[in-house]
C-alpha cells in the first residue's frame, strides 16, 4: 500500500498563485470583449498626422495638362469639412473653406501646385457653418482666403440662421473686403440671383469651350429651413466632349433630404459621374429619391472616416451605413479623404488622401487618382470593421 505524500506550504501557495493568475486574465478578458470601443482606433505604430497639404504621388504636370480636375482636399486637422478645388483651363474655382480656419494654409498650400496667377475667379461658399466656410470667416489678426487670393465672383448662400455668430460676422467683414483681379471689390451674388439672373448674375457661366458652372435651384434658398444644412448652394460642372457626350458632377454642400427632395422636383438632374456626397456621407443626405435620378458612377466623401466629432454611435459615424446602403446600387467607387485615429487625441491619418477626378473633352474618360492610395472604400480595413457589406458591393 503506497503511503500519502505530504506536499510543503510552498507547493499549496504556488498553485493558488497560478489559479489566481489565471482567473483574472480570464475575468479582465472577458470584460474586455464586452467593452470593445464604438469608434475606431488604429494601432499606434500608424497613428500619424497627414501633412494634408502634400499631394503625395500626384503627379501635379499630369494633372495640369487635362481639362478638367476637380480635387477633394484634406484639411490639416482631425475634423469634418469640406474645400474642393476646380481647375478648368486658367479658370480657378472654389467651393467651401473648411473645416476650421486653421485650415487656410494648407488649402492654399495645396491650391498653390495649380493656381499660379493668385486669382480665384470663382468662389462658392454653400452654407454658413464652419466646417465649410471658417476659411473665408478668420478674425481680422489672421489672414482668409479672401486676403491670398484674389477673388472676381463669390457666389454665397441665400439664407441663414446664423446672423449672430461671431464667424458670420468674420465672413461678411472679409466677404466684403475681397477684392478682385483688377483690384476692385469682388462681386458677390447669392444662389438664388444666380438662379434667377438678376443683378447681373448667370444660372450657367462658361469655364471653357466644353465646360459650363450651373447654379441649381432647391426651395430653401427662399424658405425657412428647419436645418442650415438645407440652404446649401448647390451647383453642376457639365463638360461636353469634342463628339457631344456629356460628363456631369454634383455638389450638394451638406444638403438634406428635404432639400434634396426640392433638387429633384426643380431640376432636370442627369446622372451624374461624380457626386460629392452631401453632409459628409450622413444618414440625412444622399437619399434614396436623389441617389434614384443621379446614378453616381463616383462617389468622393469629404470626412473623418469613423470619427467621433459629432456623435459616439459608430453606425452614425461618417461615412453612415445608411449613406453606404443608398449609394451601393449604383456604384462601389467610393473614395473617402482622411481617417480617423484617435479623435480625443487629434490624431487622424490618410484614407485616400486628397482625391483628384480629371477629364479631358477628347477622350472625356473620368480618371481618379488619390495621394494615399486609391483602395475604394469597400476594400478598407476601417469598412471591413465596421461596416455591413451590401449585397450589390458582396459580390
Amino acid at each position: 500500500m503506497a503511503t500519502k505524500q505530504k506536499h510543503s506550504k510552498l507547493f499549496y501557495i504556488f498553485i493558488f498563485t497560478i489559479s489566481f493568475v489565471i482567473g483574472f486574465v480570464l475575468i479582465v478578458g472577458t470584460m474586455y470583449v464586452f467593452t470593445l470601443p464604438s469608434s475606431y482606433e488604429i494601432p499606434g505604430k500608424i497613428q500619424t498626422n497627414v501633412a494634408s497639404a502634400n499631394v503625395g504621388e500626384l503627379d501635379v504636370e499630369v494633372i495640369k495638362n487635362n481639362d478638367l480636375s476637380i480635387h477633394f482636399m484634406e484639411l490639416g486637422n482631425k475634423y469634418t469639412g469640406d474645400s474642393t478645388y476646380i481647375k478648368c483651363g486658367d479658370v480657378d474655382i472654389l467651393i467651401d473653406a473648411g473645416s476650421r480656419t486653421s485650415s487656410v494654409s494648407t488649402i492654399s498650400n495645396y491650391i498653390n501646385n495649380y493656381c499660379t496667377d493668385g486669382v480665384l475667379e470663382y468662389v462658392i461658399v454653400t452654407h454658413a457653418h464652419q466646417d465649410h466656410y471658417a476659411g473665408f470667416a478668420t478674425s481680422q489678426k489672421v489672414d482668409s482666403l479672401f486676403d491670398l487670393y484674389k477673388v472676381n465672383t463669390i457666389i454665397e448662400f441665400a439664407r441663414t440662421d446664423n446672423t449672430s455668430s461671431t464667424m458670420y460676422k468674420n465672413y461678411i467683414r472679409e466677404r466684403n473686403n475681397a477684392q478682385n483681379e483688377n483690384g476692385e471689390a469682388t462681386t458677390v451674388y447669392t444662389a438664388l440671383e444666380c438662379y434667377n439672373e438678376t443683378d447681373g448674375a448667370q444660372k450657367i457661366y462658361n469655364l471653357s469651350e466644353y465646360v459650363t458652372l450651373e447654379i441649381l435651384y432647391q426651395r430653401f434658398y427662399e424658405e425657412k429651413a428647419s436645418s442650415e444644412n438645407d440652404y446649401s448652394v448647390c451647383a453642376m460642372i457639365n463638360q461636353t466632349s469634342i463628339n457631344g457626350e456629356e460628363k456631369h458632377y454634383l455638389f450638394t454642400g451638406d444638403l438634406e433630404e428635404d432639400g434634396e427632395e426640392s433638387l429633384v422636383e426643380n431640376n432636370t438632374l442627369p446622372q451624374v459621374d461624380v457626386y460629392k456626397a452631401g453632409h459628409h456621407g450622413s444618414k440625412t443626405s444622399s437619399s434614396e429619391l436623389l441617389m434614384s435620378v443621379i446614378q453616381p458612377k463616383v462617389v468622393c466623401v469629404c470626412c473623418c472616416a469613423g470619427s467621433s466629432e459629432y456623435t459616439s454611435k459608430n453606425e452614425n459615424q461618417f461615412p453612415t451605413q445608411i449613406f453606404i446602403d443608398n449609394i451601393a446600387p449604383y456604384t462601389n467607387q467610393v473614395y473617402v479623404t482622411t481617417l480617423c485615429v484617435d479623435y480625443k487625441n487629434g490624431q487622424y491619418t490618410s484614407m485616400n488622401g486628397n482625391i483628384v477626378v480629371t477629364c479631358n473633352y477628347e477622350d472625356i474618360l473620368v480618371t481618379v487618382s488619390c495621394s494615399n492610395n486609391n483602395t475604394i472604400l469597400k476594400d478598407t480595413e476601417w469598412f471591413k470593421e465596421f461596416r455591413i457589406m451590401p449585397e450589390e458591393w458582396a459580390s
